[in-house]
């Protein structure tokens, strides 16, 4: 049998003397990892900073340039729930997402002792990451962001400043989804203004000066559409690996499958819980994905 780059790669973690267990330090206590998550990277923090601007820009042009100058009260109180209610959602994903565990293998528990513990039967192996001395799991990744191995780790995310993987993939499905959804009700909204101010007096359809009014209805048209698209593809691409259940690094690898293979409505349901629920669609809802216990390392 031809030995792919990965196998090489595996194999060279069951030699002993690549795991040197004698170099690690004892592993963290369960009780420290109930601590938050937080990734303490300055691109990623400022990347966060930056979406929740954008999204409080949209909302500040939506709200006083559109529809408080608006003469229909109910297109504007209707306009203004929904598009706020999307809002508030994408926000609170984005919020989960980033302050979520991925579902980070705990660091230094390649200890000597640790390895003991497991009684490998004669046959058994363990896979060791030298970058955090932790032994990880099968399908887990080392991310040089958060020096974390994360169990099912689809990339690292700088606009969420956290992996996308096992344990929070839920919350960034939505905040794409809910991103795409606010960036397209903002682009109708935008066209219909538009045509509003053409017909009416420029003076009349806005609180603010003619110019001022069309540079920002510009921007969000332009903010709307990037992400809008940006976004769309994410979604695309996150609903296609989670149905498919192969992560992003393992498409990109060509990793060869070693785990079974599940219909494609298990595999939304390992994700965003079980059974199916309007809390599918809540950032708020966590779902109950019966992860396996995080300290079984064995394959």
């Amino acid at each position: 049998m031809m030995i792919t780059p990965v196998h090489r790669f595996r194999d060279i973690e069951r030699k002993p003397e690549y795991l040197q267990p004698e170099k690690c330090v004892p592993p963290p206590s369960r009780a420290s990892l109930g601590t938050m998550w937080f990734i303490r990277d300055g691109c990623g923090i400022a990347c966060a900073v930056v979406t929740w601007m954008l999204v409080f820009y949209a909302d500040f042009v939506v709200l006083l340039v559109m529809l408080v100058p608006s003469r229909d009260y109910v297109y504007s109180v209707i306009n203004g729930t929904l598009f706020n209610t999307l809002a508030f959602f994408a926000l609170a994903s984005h919020f989960r997402a980033m302050l979520t565990d991925p579902g980070a293998v705990p660091k230094g528990n390649a200890t000597k002792e640790f390895i003991e513990s497991l009684q490998l039967k004669p046959g058994q192996v363990v896979y060791k990451c030298p970058k955090c001395c932790s032994i990880k799991p099968d399908r887990a990744h080392h991310c040089s962001v958060c020096k974390r191995c994360i169990r099912k780790m689809d990339h690292h995310c700088p606009w969420v400043n956290n992996c996308v993987g096992e344990n929070n993939q839920k919350y960034f499905v939505l905040f794409t989804m809910y991103i795409a959804l606010i960036s397209l009700h903002a682009l109708i909204m935008v066209g219909f203004h538009f045509l509003y101010c053409f017909e009416e007096d420029w003076t009349k359809c806005s609180s603010f000066s003619p110019p001022t009014t069309v540079i920002l209805l510009i921007l969000l048209c332009f903010e709307a559409l990037l992400f809008l698209i940006f976004t769309s593809v994410m979604f695309g691409t996150q609903v296609h690996s989670i149905c498919t259940d192969e992560t992003g690094i393992e498409q990109l690898k060509k990793e060869e499958r070693r785990w079974a293979k599940k219909t494609k409505w298990m595999n939304m349901k390992a994700v965003f819980g079980h059974p199916f629920s309007i809390a599918w669609l809540s950032p708020f809802a966590t779902p109950d994905q019966g992860k396996a216990d995080p300290y079984q390392y064995v394959v």
